[in-house]
């Protein structure tokens, strides 16, 4: 007996079994059972989400003389001819290979006749937005009055391109892309019926691959099974099907993330030695970042992102890390430089470069922001400073009015070597910080005061700012303390003669924010 791939061989044969679409299934056998039956249905949706599938159950359930609550048999001969695709009453049409007004014309002169068999004569047309507009033409009577022993059924990935004229005439279904947990869990009951030892990562990422599709799944694991065996491991996944390993996705978003040049140049030597496509590389990392964002955004990032949990949790991570803003700075980059990817003749080299300058970009504000802290400055320019309460950052005032300064037991080393790492992730954070009076890092707890009516303590009553200095933070003393803002007074200091000093602290608190400097006080 002829071997039969497993897209063929697990193809469904009642409605139940088609996966993810119930939305239509369901209204197809509601519609058998109370004999509500239109003369044309469309189908349409992206491949292999089960189009075809769904037309040849309903044309068989339309046949069958023992249907079972809207499903057909599959006992019956007129059911196992469908099934085996040699029906005289149901016809399948490929509409690229006979797209033309002379096969239209024959189709109109053989619908005159009865079915010899079943109930009605079926026409299932795939495809069938490649149809000329005279086949289309040609079609259209027909479609409008066609004889009652006559159906149709149409399949397209591209409804678009069908004429209104046509479209109105049917009923139209669209399908949906199967989500990825349906995808796996009928892996799963494959390979369990197959006798086919895989682990849940490797069904994980041939589900991914699919894009929505069952067909395509089920084709990637006949291609799997072929090269490895029974037993497939993971690393021939990767080998087999040339996809990119998704450590190596976050890998490279960290090293953007973390400004790591030299990491980056590493991760792009190995995908070029291993024979991974540079354009589809490109188009993960645009994906990933993507997802970054919308881990941030979504309300329920599971149902917006296809991932494991694993992957999920890590994809939360480094987007808390970043921080918003500099996700869509990242994004919007990869975005705009795309299209010298896709015209170059030396794509290695055009990576490099892109790669290269999205880790070394330095944080800044967008023209939002700038409008934002403009607003900020004008109010406290007008009155002092008010500590915001939120649930993410415990702020205390204290009332000192010359209290002593506080340092590390190393004698400000420690301090010195977060701003230098704070510096790395966020300059504009590390710059706010650096001119602070005092601090203290306590077990538990990293207290920073202020002066009042400081303009850059304001920076953090922005909560994402917040955020990302408790991230930074524990990240770098490797503990999970607070941190306390200390709000108090200190006096002026008349001896100081530079220019600088000579400005009014709000001034000084804008050049510290925006990064300028003093050309002349003239």
């Amino acid at each position: 007996m002829p071997y039969e791939v497993f897209a063929r061989k697990w193809r469904p044969q009642i409605f139940e079994e088609v996966i993810g679409q119930e939305h239509i299934t369901g209204t197809l056998k509601n519609a058998l059972v109370s004999d509500r039956l239109a003369h044309a249905y469309l189908f349409s949706g992206t491949r292999g989400v089960g189009k075809t599938s769904v037309a040849r159950i309903f044309a068989k359930a339309l046949n069958c003389r023992d249907r079972q609550e809207g499903n057909p048999c599959n006992k019956c001969n007129l059911c196992i001819e469908i099934t085996n695709g040699s029906s005289v009453d149901v016809q399948e049409i490929d509409g690229a290979s006979n797209r033309g007004i002379d096969e239209i014309r024959n189709l109109r002169e053989n619908i005159r006749y009865l079915p010899s068999s079943g109930t009605y004569r079926i026409y299932i047309i795939d495809e069938v937005h490649m149809l000329t507009l005279p086949a289309f033409n040609a079609l259209l009577k027909t479609l409008e009055e066609p004889p009652e022993h006559v159906k149709f059924m149409f399949a397209t990935t591209e409804p678009h391109k069908i004429p209104v004229t046509i479209l109105s005439r049917c009923q139209r279904f669209d399908f949906k892309r199967i989500p990825l947990i349906k995808i796996e869990e009928q892996i799963k009951r494959i390979v369990q019926k197959e006798g086919i030892k895989i682990s849940d990562t490797s069904i994980s990422i041939l589900s991914r691959e699919a894009e929505g599709s069952m067909r395509d799944a089920e084709s990637l694991l006949d291609q799997v099974v072929s090269f490895a065996g029974p037993n497939v491991e993971d690393e021939q996944i990767m080998e087999v099907l040339g996809i990119i390993d998704r450590a190596l996705i976050y890998k490279t978003s960290q090293a953007i993330i973390d400004g790591n040049s030299k990491l980056c140049l590493d991760i792009i030597d190995e995908i070029y030695n291993y024979g991974y496509e540079i354009k589809e590389f490109y188009r993960e990392i645009m994906v990933q970042f993507r997802n970054l964002i919308v881990s941030l955004v979504s309300q329920d990032p599971s149902q917006t992102m296809d991932l494991p949990d694993n992957e999920l949790k890590e994809t939360k991570r480094q987007a808390k890390e970043a921080g918003l803003e500099r996700l869509l700075q990242s994004l919007n980059f990869l975005i705009n430089r795309e299209v010298d990817l896709r015209y170059t003749n030396n794509p290695r080299i055009a990576l490099e470069a892109i790669l290269l300058k999205l880790s070394g970009l330095k944080e800044y504000l967008s023209f939002d922001e700038l409008i934002k802290k403009i607003e900020d400055i004008e109010k406290r320019l007008s009155k002092s400073t008010q500590i915001v309460h939120n649930k993410n950052l415990e702020t205390t005032v204290v009332k000192e009015k010359y209290p002593d300064k506080k340092t590390f037991p190393d004698d400000g080393k420690k301090w010195s070597e977060f701003l230098r790492y704070l510096n790395t992730k966020n300059k504009a954070m590390a710059n706010v910080l650096k001119k602070w009076k005092s601090y203290a890092l306590t077990p538990d707890s990293l207290e920073l005061p202020y002066g009042e009516g400081s303009f850059t303590g304001g920076y953090f009553e922005d909560p994402e700012h917040s955020e990302q200095l408790i991230a930074y933070a524990q990240n770098f003393f490797q503990s999970n303390f607070k941190v306390v803002f200390i709000k108090q007074n200190e006096p002026k200091d008349l001896n100081k003669s530079s220019k600088e000093d000579r400005l009014p602290s709000q001034v000084k608190d804008i050049i510290d924010v925006f990064e300028g400097r003093i050309e002349s006080l003239d």
